[in-house]
């Protein structure tokens, strides 16, 4: 009792002491992100090939592609979770006096942010090495904004309260990968493709355009913190959101047509 006393102990001095030491963080976390991310995609691999009989009948870049999609169902599962906390059940970005929520981060908010660069440095030099197999130039965008946009926020401090709350539209990708999993294991006309197009709509519709208008309506109220910010995270905070909303419409539009002709084969 007393050895696993000093045991958890030592691992919570390791914790607050190196993993989450602020100045570190950022070199830590990044590379647990990455670390964190080739084992989600290892894990896989590994529970596919044992429980899905067809998997070995992929072709190589299918395979691929389907630890891929698992590694990032992985990252979204984490930093939804983390952000709606942080966002929403957390103190950290509450209205209180004590301090501008513009500048608000904290050692878990920084550490978190890390995680995700290090999962998006992963993806984008994965999409890069098999491009276009893995996804086209919306991708590449879409990760490089991310990459820039939380790189900033975890080395400044500054808006992190706006990059979390656009990091919880990455509740959507495991309706996504998950959409395409059946689609490759050839249940694209079973019940279950059909319940997640819909529940893919609504989570969509939610978490990367309701969402996104929250954000916009937050923006216009403590726009006075925003003028406060260095000229490059006000271009980013900005930029981002707006540019990231833009595409989010757009994959929407496909999304509800896809939904709305799949429904009308059905019957």
């Amino acid at each position: 009792m007393i050895a696993e006393k000093a045991y958890i102990y030592r691992v919570d001095q390791l914790v607050r002491n190196y993993l989450l030491a602020d100045p570190v963080v950022p070199y830590t976390s990044i590379i647990a992100g990455i670390f964190m991310s080739k084992m989600a995609y290892n894990a896989t691999n590994s529970i596919s090939s044992s429980y899905y009989k067809g998997f070995s009948s992929l072709k190589n870049i299918q395979q691929v592609e389907w630890n891929n999609r698992g590694m990032s169902s992985v990252h979204a599962v984490f930093i939804t979770a983390m952000s709606i906390y942080l966002v929403f059940f957390s103190d950290l970005f509450a209205n209180r006096p004590d301090g501008l929520i513009i500048f608000r981060n904290s050692s878990v908010s920084n550490f978190s942010l890390g995680i995700s660069i290090g999962y998006f440095i992963t993806d984008l030099t994965m999409i890069f090495w098999l491009y276009p197999s893995l996804g086209g130039i919306e991708y590449v965008l879409h990760h490089l904004l991310s990459i820039i946009a939380v790189s900033y926020a975890i080395s400044t401090g500054e808006g992190q309260l706006y990059t979390y709350i656009v990091l919880i539209s990455e509740a959507t990708t495991p309706g996504i990968n998950l959409r395409w999993f059946l689609d490759t294991a050839g249940m694209k006309n079973s019940r279950a493709y059909t319940i997640n197009g819909v529940m893919m709509v609504v989570a969509w519709l939610v978490a990367r355009i309701l969402l996104f208008i929250y954000l916009f309506c937050n923006l216009y109220f403590y726009y006075d913190q925003i003028e406060r910010m260095h000229k490059f995270g006000y271009f980013l905070t900005f930029m981002v959101p707006t540019t990231l909303f833009i595409m989010n419409v757009m994959w929407f539009r496909k999304i509800i047509r896809g939904l709305v002709k799949m429904l009308t084969k059905q019957q």
